[in-house]
């Protein structure tokens, strides 16, 4: 065979060969296509599309939590007093961010920190991927720290509260803590009521932890619900003002006043001193915090006269014409001598009132039980809880002794060994203005007013108003509460100041509670001045002054029309009040 034969032999490709590499040839695209649909289509492979989709979306894919808005909180005419508004936080995963200084310079300083101090932060959190960086930061300062695009640096988005009104209703309205929670006041009373359910959604991240796109959404965020009070900032501006004058001028330790609507209710305007500003409370002294008219005890004084004359002309054994005779001027009893400012002589039950007669009130009380006496103060709301809600609200005491002695049952009616709150104080009042009948108390606004419930006479209500508005005229304890072309009926109090030793000789505390206009009440108001340094003191020299300011300034803004002005006088105006102003 020759070599050119043997060569072409060897050339020659077996048929079955041939066939057999087209068969292999063929097949691989198959084989290809379906370990790519075992990855990527055809479920149950092992380490198939689900197990690969599962990797991915453990390494990409978030769930963020979407921040729901807190419920504004509003005055009764809709003025924000509460508001959140959206801030930035910044946190950080230690296990990425650099531990370097060089690159923590240019972030501590945009935090405000030192390098040093934000390494050992760093440190101290080590071993976990959660870090805050800085809470509550504006977008503006937030995206000045973001644009230097540092590894392990992230943003979320929040709400802060923010108190348009600051420290004039901060006591009333309370606070948040940095987590958007009610800590104080009406914030954490009605925290449920406020605060909104937080939504949540899957977000695709990349490896800087910076979201690229959202897949979808779990859950939509609830909002918090909106809740208007019964106060009017109006007044609350007014009544703020005039009581830190006078806390000032007295140079008084604290001060409190409250606003009632003798119809609804209503808590029109609440204010302490001293107060705080919740906006900003670095700093601040927590005895600032205290909403002094629903939590502070006090002894109420010569403002319990009018409701012991109340338990007199129930007694059925006096007349507003009877007479007592107070002469000398004093009373001893018990081995305690009872005094009034002078020897007044003969009075009848209004002059003990105009002149808040001790020996006057004394007289009458050894004649009357004093389970009858407490049990007037018990009705008209003393010694309970007013029922507002407010965190701390205290329900004061009024004590039901066994055995009376003398002197308790007279100390008893003038106000001393009994504590009540400024706020069950205008409550008591209430009852005198609005007939006898009691009215629950609300700082919320009310949409109709409740029916009350009958607790006094209202014959004895009327007449003891008429008895107190001497109390403001020329000859009484009050004058300075007087309001031209108002009729005022009020009585005034001066205590002395509970110290270690009992009753300190030289410290006071001045009341006056009153309601305007007298003849048809309107409005009641309670204000106390604790403990004013200096000559003034008394409750008609103090207290009555910023009475007199407060409703005047509030007769004028709720249009309330006079009641004490000549016929020819009187002048017709067009009712401009809005939507909340109290009717």
């Amino acid at each position: 065979m020759s070599k050119s034969r043997a060569t072409n032999h060897l050339l020659v490709i077996p048929r079955w060969r041939y066939a057999l590499v087209l068969l292999v040839m063929a097949l691989l695209p198959a084989v290809v296509l379906k370990h790519v649909a075992g990855l990527q289509v055809i479920a149950g492979t092992d380490h198939g599309y689900r197990f690969l989709q599962g990797q991915g979306n453990a390494r990409t894919v978030r769930t963020e939590s979407i921040p729901a808005y807190r419920g504004l909180l509003t005055d009764r005419r809709g003025e924000p007093l509460a508001v959140s508004t959206p801030v930035v936080t910044l946190w950080a995963n230690p296990q990425i961010l650099s531990n370097s200084a060089s690159d923590l310079a240019p972030l501590a300083t945009l935090l405000d920190l030192g390098v040093r101090q934000l390494k050992e932060r760093l440190a101290r959190y080590g071993g976990k991927e959660f870090m805050y960086l800085a809470r509550h930061l504006t977008p503006r300062e937030a995206s000045k720290i973001l644009d230097l695009d540092i590894p392990g640096v992230y943003s979320q988005q929040e709400y802060k509260r923010f108190y348009p009104s600051g420290e004039v209703a901060s006591q009333l309205v309370g606070f948040t803590d940095i987590d958007d929670r009610g800590q104080e006041g009406l914030e954490l009373a009605y925290d449920d009521w406020l605060s909104g359910v937080s939504g949540a959604k899957r977000v695709v991240k990349d490896l800087k932890g910076r979201t690229i796109k959202d897949v979808g959404l779990i859950r939509s965020e609830k909002p918090g619900r909106d809740l208007a009070l019964s106060i009017d900032l109006r007044l609350q501006y007014l009544a703020y003002r005039e009581l830190k004058a006078a806390i000032n001028r007295y140079q008084a330790a604290s001060g409190s006043l409250v606003m009632l609507d003798v119809r609804t209710g209503e808590v029109l305007a609440m204010v302490n001193q001293p107060s705080f500003n919740p906006n900003d409370r670095t700093g601040v002294d927590t005895a600032a915090m205290r909403n002094r008219t629903v939590t502070d005890l006090l002894e109420p004084g010569s403002t319990m006269k009018p409701l012991t004359v109340v338990a007199a002309l129930e007694s059925g054994k006096f007349t507003p014409e009877s007479v007592i005779d107070t002469n000398p001027g004093y009373i001893w009893l018990d081995g305690k001598t009872f005094q009034d400012h002078s020897n007044y002589g003969k009075l009848d039950l209004t002059g003990i009132l105009t002149k808040s007669s001790q020996v006057g009130i004394t007289k009458l009380v050894m004649e009357l039980s004093p389970e009858h006496v407490r049990d007037v103060f018990e009705r008209t709301g003393l010694g309970q809880s007013p029922g507002t809600g407010f965190p701390g609200e205290s329900p004061g005491n009024l004590p039901e002794h066994r055995r009376w002695r003398p002197v308790e049952r007279v100390t008893f009616a003038f106000g001393y060994g009994l504590s009540v709150t400024p706020l069950q104080l205008a409550m008591a009042y209430s009852v005198l203005a609005n007939d006898g009948v009691r009215i629950p108390v609300s700082l919320t606004r009310v949409e109709e007013a409740p029916p009350g419930e009958p607790v006094l006479d209202a014959a004895i209500a009327r007449r003891i108003r008429q008895m107190l508005i001497t109390v403001t005229e020329p000859g009484g304890t009050g004058t300075r509460a007087a309001i031209p072309a108002y009729t005022v009926a009020g009585k005034t109090g001066t205590v002395h100041k509970v110290g270690k030793m009992g009753y300190e000789k030289h410290r006071y505390r001045g009341i006056f509670a009153g309601m305007v206009p007298a003849e048809n009440p309107r409005l009641v108001t309670v204000v106390v001045i604790d403990d004013p340094r200096g000559d003034d003191y008394y409750g008609g020299l103090v207290a009555a002054p910023v009475f007199a300011k407060v409703n005047a300034d509030a007769l004028r803004l709720l249009r309330i029309s006079p009641d004490s002005l000549p016929e020819n006088q009187v002048v017709e105006h067009r009712d401009r009040r809005r939507p909340g102003d109290p009717t």
